[in-house]
């Protein structure tokens, strides 16, 4: 087996592990110890990915792509600055100023640099798949920029974060499996129509469930915030 052809494997294996714990953590209840190990093993996996990544991504230099490197090292930065905050988010939840450091901060104007070079190069190649998805790192930094002075502001930030983090995180695991692996375990469902559903798709969804589940979120924010009060007012009733 060739280096080249080692890479390719480690990157499938690893992306069919993320995969599967994605899931298999979704399935488990929050905060307990076979969520923490699974999620562990979700984020070793994406570590995996990227790293493997790497090399694929100067192969496609050498074989005279560059157009499809510059992409895939956007794609590569996407996955890895995701990663990173679902990472540091539990990690520095104690510790805000640390998670929105230097780190955070290069990642944020990385993502937007790099989002206006892919932008730039899709027009160039009138590529409508790399003009679409420039959106997504121009969003993502200008987002950690704008939330940047304000998740001091949120008692429980660092679980907004990790909750977006992992949506960010399963859209890239989806993406790869429904764009790259599908479509060589069932041929006959290619298509110009499903490949950019395979690519927007999962984005769309992401969007929905992370609306929904910011909103009930702030739902359980209020309700832990009014139930002191609530309870202090039916006491005062007592009492009197």
């Amino acid at each position: 087996m060739s280096g080249y052809s080692l890479f390719v494997a480690l990157h499938v294996g690893a992306g069919v592990i993320a995969l599967v714990a994605f899931w298999l953590n979704a399935a488990l209840r929050k905060g307990s110890r076979p969520h923490r190990l699974v999620g562990r093993t979700y984020l070793i996996a994406m570590a995996a990915v990227i790293v493997s990544g790497a090399p694929l991504l100067v192969q496609r230099v050498i074989d005279g792509h560059p157009a499809t490197a510059a992409f895939l090292g956007y794609l590569l930065l996407l996955t890895a600055t995701a990663t990173w905050l679902l990472w540091r988010a539990v990690r520095d939840r104690t510790a805000l100023h640390r998670y929105t450091g230097p780190v955070y901060g290069g990642l944020a104007i990385t993502n937007i640099a790099a989002g206006l070079g892919v932008l730039l190069l899709g027009l160039r190649v009138d590529a409508p798949l790399l003009i679409g998805f420039s959106a997504v790192g121009l969003v993502t930094g200008i987002d950690m920029l704008r939330k940047r002075a304000r998740l001091a502001a949120q008692p429980l930030w660092w679980r907004s974060e990790h909750t977006a983090a992992v949506i960010a995180c399963g859209v890239a695991t989806h993406i790869a499996f429904l764009s790259l692996g599908l479509p060589r375990l069932l041929p006959s469902v290619d298509g110009a129509a499903l490949h950019y559903l395979a690519w927007f798709g999962p984005l769309a969804v992401a969007v929905v469930a992370r609306v929904l589940i910011a909103r009930r979120q702030r739902r359980a924010m209020l309700t832990r915030t009014t139930r002191p009060a609530v309870v202090t007012t039916a006491a005062a009733d007592v009492a009197r």
